[in-house]
């Protein structure tokens, strides 16, 4: 199984990705339903059977229906399939799902190891892509960027409307909750700009240190000496909530939050009230729960926020590098040859230890 044995026949190929619509006339938008990750051509050339459907939500979903009979799945972090335990019990014929990016939170891989199945992603196909959209919310957050645009869109012109809330980033102390590949690769765009660097995990790492990042092992130290603190670390049940009301209370007053990795990772309610207080003031990323998130989202309307839909990972370059390494972990699959060992979130069963 899953890199030991030839999973020779034709197999049925679920991808739930989003609609295009005019969008999709780009080849390089890969990521779309219309464009399949670019493999749709190739597995049916092979005699596979390949469904792609944007239609997930509910008991009459197109993914609903297909559950039983699949052998794979493939979904995103963009437009996630949400794989729950009753989902997975119906899937009894599912051996592998391919998140098609980096983040399986959707899928409750607790289940999916007791079904003896294979959860993979592509890993690092995102780190460059979401690195530097933080940088980019940082900036739009501190130097109030975002209440300038409306004044011109808005036929309205007031310097000092945006000017006293302005500030540069130089001097500033910038932290990274989490110290994996996202994290380091900030580090290392920010190491030349005069900014104090620090951050936080459960162990001291090197490779961050080496672009000026200093360890800080207390959570509630971390978060009073940042002004900016970008958070970097998976969804697990560790993290899940880890931000909320008393963490925020910590943080000097005025600092900025950016939030790329999961929304669940901090409490949905504590961060309105905190940009409401001025606690914070700003907050900015592009994760909800539950993706898309209904109109009547708080996030949506509360004051000094940088928030778009999830696509911070989901350039067309990323695009490029995560159906690139949905194909290789395919033919891996097929020609029962190992696949790439930090793609396994499960691993025929047993949970990378990250999630253990």
């Amino acid at each position: 199984m899953g890199g030991k044995e030839r999973h020779e026949g034709k197999h049925k190929i679920l991808a739930v990705l989003y609609k295009a619509g005019e969008y999709a006339d780009n080849k390089k938008f890969l990521a779309c339903a219309e464009n399949g990750l670019g493999v749709k051509e190739w597995l049916k050339e092979q005699g596979h059977e390949f469904i792609v459907t944007d239609d997930k939500e509910g008991p009459d979903s197109e993914l609903e229906k297909q559950l039983p009979t699949i052998d794979i799945l493939i979904t995103t972090p963009f437009h996630p399939a949400y794989m729950s335990k009753e989902r997975i019990q119906k899937a009894k014929n599912l051996k592998l799902i391919i998140t098609a990016g980096v983040g399986s939170d959707h899928i409750d891989l607790h289940a999916a190891a007791e079904a003896g199945m294979t959860v993979t992603e592509i890993a690092k196909s995102n780190v460059t892509s979401v690195a530097e959209d933080e940088i980019m919310r940082i900036l739009i957050l501190i130097r109030n960027f975002i209440p300038g645009y409306q004044q011109v869109i808005h036929d309205d012109w007031n310097v000092a409307a945006v000017a006293h809330k302005a500030y540069d980033l130089e001097h500033k102390t910038v932290g990274t909750l989490g110290a994996g590949s996202i994290g380091q690769e900030m580090m290392k765009r920010l190491q030349n700009w005069d900014l104090n660097l620090l951050y936080y995990a459960r162990h001291q790492n090197e490779k961050i240190e080496k672009f000026g990042a200093v360890w800080e092992k207390d959570l509630d130290t971390f978060l009073s000496k940042c002004d900016v603190v970008s958070i970097n670390v998976p969804l697990t049940d560790k993290t899940r909530g880890m931000i909320g009301k008393e963490q925020l209370s910590k943080m000097k007053k005025g600092a900025y939050l950016v939030n790329n990795a999961r929304g669940d990772i901090v409490v949905r309610e504590a961060i309105g009230e905190a940009l409401e207080s001025g606690q914070l003031n700003g907050y900015g990323g592009d994760v909800w729960y539950p993706q898309p998130p209904g109109k009547d989202h708080p996030w949506r309307h509360m004051p000094n926020h940088a928030m778009t839909p999830h696509l911070s990972g989901t350039t067309l370059d990323a695009q490029a590098r995560y159906a690139d390494g949905t194909k290789k972990i395919l033919e891996c699959w097929f020609d029962g040859k190992p696949l790439p060992e930090e793609d396994y979130i499960v691993r025929e069963g047993e949970l990378a230890s990250q999630y253990q």
